[in-house]
């Protein structure tokens, strides 16, 4: 089975808490400032899986931490800059679907491979499809309203797709 960790999945889910909580003090960029207690708080998870996150998402670029009394998180880009596939790669490390298309020679059957081409071809699609999702199309525009999708699905006008994220609609 194919599965992100709990950390990338809820890491995904406090970022796209952030996006839709635009109301709060904003940074130089104009991008809201949230603090780890707060959105710990918010999305009901525990302080120390929040900080350990946050940690790493300023360190990979997402986000920009900001110190002093008025401190807290904030973006680094526009949602509608943010993709999934960079969440991931920053939270677990790049896409890819078998260990050959990660890295190069940690394989003993690579030479000879009879399906390393055809996964390379699958995780192309896999990669480009997440890096088509950006943040904006998680965070609803409404933090009580669930995140639409419909843009890459066919659907009648009076289906919405599922919420892939559960908030308390806090901000």
């Amino acid at each position: 089975m194919l599965r992100l960790s709990k950390i990338t999945d809820y890491g995904i889910v406090l970022l796209a808490h952030m996006a839709s909580c635009g109301d709060r003090a904003v940074d130089e960029n104009g991008h809201a400032r949230h603090t780890a207690r707060q959105l710990a708080k918010e999305v009901t998870l525990p302080l120390p899986v929040v900080s350990k996150i946050l940690k790493s998402l300023a360190r990979g670029g997402i986000i920009e931490s900001h110190r002093g009394a008025k401190g807290g998180y904030s973006l680094h880009a526009d949602h509608q800059e943010i993709t999934v596939a960079t969440m991931i790669a920053v939270l677990e490390g790049p896409v890819a679907m078998t260990e050959c298309i990660a890295s190069a020679g940690l394989c003993l059957l690579e030479s000879s491979c009879s399906v390393r081409d055809p996964w390379q071809i699958i995780n192309r699609v896999v990669r480009n499809a997440l890096s088509e999702i950006t943040l904006r199309d998680l965070a609803p525009p409404d933090p009580a309203g669930p995140p639409t999708l419909d843009r890459f699905f066919k659907v009648p006008s009076t289906q919405t797709v599922a919420s892939a994220t559960a908030t308390t609609g806090e901000c």
